[in-house]
C-alpha cells in the first residue's frame, strides 16, 4: 500500500498541460496556438471556398472567426495562466476587437512594406506576422490575461 502524495508523477508537473506564469513560456504557447489557428482558418477557408462553391470573402471570414475562436479557448485554458476579467462576454470582445486590430494592421503593414517600400510580398508577410502578432500577445497580455 503507498502512501498518500508519494507517487513520483504526482510531484512532477507537467510543462505541457499545465498553465505557466512564465513570459517566455506563455510566449512559445501563444505561437502554437497562433499557428494551429492559422492552418484551422486556411482549411476552412480552402474547403469552404473549393468544396462548397462559398464566395472566398464568406470563407475568409468563417475562417478567421474559426481562428479567433481557436486562439480565444487555448489562450483562456492553455496559454496563459490568470484572466483579468469576469465578464466573459466583454473578454470576448476586447479579445475579438484585439484581432481585428491586428487584421487592419496586417493590411497597413502590407502596404507599407510591399506597396510603398517595394519589399518582396512573401518578405512583407513575414516582417507583417512578426509585428502582429507581437501586438496580439501584447495586447492579451496587458489587457486580458
Amino acid at each position: 500500500m503507498r502512501a498518500k502524495g508519494n507517487n513520483m508523477t504526482s510531484r512532477i508537473k507537467n510543462p505541457v498541460a499545465e498553465r505557466s506564469p512564465a513570459v517566455a513560456v506563455q510566449t512559445v504557447r501563444y505561437l502554437i496556438a497562433g499557428g494551429l489557428a492559422f492552418v484551422v482558418d486556411f482549411l476552412v477557408l480552402k474547403v469552404l471556398t473549393d468544396f462548397t462553391g462559398l464566395h472566398y470573402l464568406i470563407s475568409a471570414a468563417l475562417g478567421f472567426c474559426t481562428g479567433l475562436t481557436i486562439t480565444c479557448l487555448l489562450s483562456i485554458y492553455w496559454v496563459f495562466d490568470r484572466r483579468k476579467m469576469d465578464d466573459r462576454r466583454m473578454e470576448f470582445i476586447i479579445f475579438a476587437a484585439i484581432g481585428v486590430v491586428g487584421l487592419g494592421l496586417t493590411s497597413v503593414f502590407i502596404w507599407v512594406f510591399a506597396g510603398l517600400m517595394g519589399i518582396n510580398l512573401l518578405i512583407a508577410k513575414i516582417l507583417t506576422a512578426a509585428l502582429v502578432t507581437a501586438w496580439n500577445f501584447a495586447a492579451k497580455k496587458i489587457v486580458l490575461f
